[in-house]
């Protein structure tokens, strides 16, 4: 998924043209909130409905909110010959699919041209942006992979898909539709032009980060989490964005805002942070930056657990959460070449993280205190140690911008010498 704008930034108020591909799912719904969000913030928006997007949403609702004549036919005589399906994919700034169904992707990774949005799509020479919105076996089924690579490899742009529940009852993990902002922030970004790209060492690269904590749920009001804000893996992907890399950030729940520059999955628990990082993979660089909880309890509650007087305390039955660091460092030929993980130690901090690097077959651990005294957990400053197989590095005290821009400069350097092509 590449590194797309999410953050609070807005498109620039000069005329920006987006057309929009509206395919045929469930998530078209949040399609229509898509165009009063790009609108809002200037740009004009035409509409291309699917045959099957019309099942879901109708020409009439596209129109109005849009203010501009919706297109559904490549074989409509007045629309050909008004504008044709020719001038629809050159006479715009940007395409966006959403929702970018399995087989709308299907049909644009092996350049089908057999309706109207699919002949826009081949004849087009502008940046497009998918949102893709499935359900999750259809989203990690091997030839919607082999098709979201080839797409990417053809320069087409990702935004999401996010983890969450799918309309299907009891269906949930990676598929949901990125929401209609975020998705009008990724399109901002792109819309910024060519110079909205920054050159740097990590231009073409692909960095995947991990950060905040992750919840594990007890019942519907409690869980199990690690103390942290999410403020240092922020910066990194910040920092790495800055940097020129295409940045995916596979963040657990916090407060903070989205990176500018930065493809953001949010997510809630371990294994929906695993599934959401094997999914971004591959990458020339992985950094583990979130506080993974390190249990989970075997079965949560549907309802909340009552407190009853003269009852006996409840007992979880905990089980061991996936190990991502250590299953992406251990991978086969989608590991990537440099794998970073993070060591979050109250006591003999520099042993500990020396251990843990052998252990889980990570290149590099940066390690930190987090004991109360340190005020690490929350803070703004952090006092890290570099523990690769050469050696340690202890770095001063700084704040957490910091660590995360040496921590990049770092691994641009190293990603430089040992590994010339991209």
């Amino acid at each position: 998924m590449t590194g797309v704008n999410q953050s609070q930034s807005v498109i620039p108020t000069v005329t920006q043209r987006v057309l929009l591909i509206i395919g045929g799912g469930i998530a078209a719904y949040k399609s229509l909130d898509l165009i009063r969000r790009l609108r809002e913030r200037g740009a004009t928006v035409r509409v291309v409905l699917t045959r099957a997007a019309q099942e879901f949403v109708t020409p009439l609702a596209a129109g109005a909110l849009s203010n501009e004549r919706v297109f559904t036919d490549l074989f409509d005589l007045d629309d050909e010959r008004e504008i044709g399906h020719i001038r629809l994919a050159r006479d715009t700034d940007l395409i966006i699919v959403a929702p970018a169904t399995a087989d709308l992707l299907a049909k644009m990774a092996t350049g089908q041209a057999n309706d109207l949005a699919t002949a826009v799509l081949l004849a087009t020479d502008k940046p497009v942006l998918a949102a893709p919105a499935m359900n999750p076996r259809m989203w990690s089924h091997p030839a919607t992979r082999r098709n979201v690579r080839q797409l990417e490899a053809d320069g087409i742009h990702f935004i999401g898909p996010n983890v969450g529940e799918m309309a299907e009852r009891g269906e949930a993990g990676v598929g949901r539709m990125a929401e209609a902002l975020e998705i009008a922030q990724a399109a901002a970004h792109l819309l910024g032009g060519p110079q909205s790209a920054p050159a740097g060492p990590l231009s073409g690269r692909h960095v995947v980060i991990t950060s905040g904590p992750t919840h594990e749920p007890i019942d519907p009001v409690r869980y199990i989490a690690n103390r942290s804000s999410g403020k240092q893996g922020h910066a990194i992907a910040a920092a790495a964005a800055a940097a020129g890399a295409r940045v995916t950030l596979v963040s657990g729940p916090v407060t903070l805002a989205d990176p500018p520059g930065v493809a953001v999955i949010k997510v809630e628990t371990a294994a929906e942070m695993l599934a959401a990082v094997q999914t971004a993979l591959p990458a020339d660089i992985a950094i583990f930056a979130a506080a993974v909880a390190d249990w989970r309890v075997t079965t949560s509650a549907n309802q909340k657990i009552k407190k009853t007087k003269g009852s006996d305390v409840p007992t979880l039955t905990l089980a061991e959460n996936p190990d991502i660091l250590m299953s992406v460092a251990k991978r086969g030929p989608r590991r990537p070449a440099l794998v970073i993980g993070f060591a979050a130690e109250t006591e003999a901090v520099v042993p500990h993280a020396q251990k843990k690097r052998k252990e889980k077959s990570a290149d590099w651990i940066v390690a930190n205190d987090v004991s109360p005294a340190s005020d690490t957990f929350g803070g703004d400053w952090n006092t890290v140690h570099l523990v690769t197989a050469e050696g340690v590095t202890s770095w001063p005290p700084q704040s957490k911008d910091d660590v995360a821009r040496r921590l990049v400069e770092q691994a641009g350097a190293w990603l430089a010498a040992h590994q010339t092509e991209i």
